[in-house]
């Protein structure tokens, strides 16, 4: 559609010269003439659509100047063709001189921008996509959040660990207990609100959890958290350490004889690194594996950065880039 209405613009000067020259010329003439009108009609689209094609398939170059002389080219040799076909259909019909000059240029140009109005059209389409999938992830990221810590098991858990401090009637850790709880929950509650936090407030999230972990575990678990204060300025996606440290739990055996020792620093890369000993489960934990898919599509989406995974056999790394 775009080449046939192009087309028209082009040859708009011989349409309003045609019935002058229709005027001129008696009947077998003005089927040729017609005829000739038509062919070039034909090519100017044909030409058109092709350079529009190339220039989207294979001109990959953002700098307008470099497309406009690719089309160039191929408009010469175009016209190369063009002028050979129109001798040999009408002879007499004069279309060389400032008419063909303007309509070559004007064709160069016209496919240009089409072309770069189509590409730009493409990556603004492109960044909606892109947009609307970091929505989705974020929707599935906190939906994940909420099944694989907000649910009856973690309640359980959590509510298991309150009682037991109960019955030891250890007033002072069981009002810890409860307010770390009630920190971890408003954290998780207002993710949906934020897409990058600080590592400050990241780790002040993950203090929270890492006391009720190291109480249901009973200090077969400890988190170790070695971070310089100068560098808690950096920012992160939210819970990104969250599905990190559910991974831990849930893949591993926790007890006497597997006690568990995570490591959280901060390495010369603007990394932060999570790591954590292999103490694999006999049977295989059930779980969804999109809890560090959603994390590489956050990190990649909001910060256009990936992070790396490193699993030695016995030591099992995550490494996560800030900013």
């Amino acid at each position: 559609m775009i080449s046939l209405v192009s087309a028209l613009f082009v040859i708009y000067p011989d349409i309003t010269w045609l019935p002058f020259d229709l005027a001129k010329l008696g009947e077998v003439e003005k089927t040729k003439y017609l005829a000739f009108f038509l062919f070039r009609y034909i090519f100017f689209v044909g030409l058109i659509f092709l350079l529009i094609k190339i220039n989207l398939q294979k001109v990959r170059t953002p700098l307008f100047k470099k497309r406009f002389v690719y089309n160039a080219c191929i408009s010469i040799a175009a016209y190369a063709i063009y002028g050979a076909v129109s001798f040999l259909l009408y002879a007499k019909v004069k279309h060389f001189g400032s008419l063909v000059l303007f309509q070559f240029f004007f064709v160069s140009v016209l496919s240009t921008l089409m072309g770069h109005i189509i590409i730009l059209y493409k990556e603004q389409r492109k960044r909606e996509l892109e947009i609307e999938e970091l929505k989705v992830e974020n929707l599935q990221s906190r939906y994940d959040a909420l099944t694989n810590q907000i649910n009856p098991h973690f309640f359980f858990n959590s509510l298991n660990g309150l009682t037991s401090l109960i019955r030891k009637q250890n007033n002072e850790t069981t009002l810890t207990y409860v307010n770390k709880l009630s920190d971890v929950f408003r954290y998780i509650l207002q993710s949906d609100k934020r897409g990058l936090v600080t590592l400050g407030e990241e780790l002040a999230f993950v203090d929270a959890f890492r006391y009720m972990m190291e109480v249901r575990f009973a200090n077969k678990l400890e988190c170790r958290i070695d971070i310089d204060e100068k560098l808690l300025s950096y920012k992160l996606p939210v819970l990104s350490i969250l599905p990190l440290l559910d991974n831990i739990v849930v893949h591993n055996r926790i007890d006497s004889d597997h006690r568990m020792v995570i490591d959280i620093y901060f390495n010369d890369k603007n990394e932060l690194v999570v790591s954590n000993p292999i103490y694999p489960k006999l049977s295989p934990a059930a779980t969804n594996g999109t809890g560090l898919k959603n994390l590489e599509s956050r990190f990649l989406l909001l910060m256009g950065k990936q992070i790396r995974i490193e699993d030695k056999g016995d030591v099992f790394t995550i490494y996560l880039p800030l900013i």
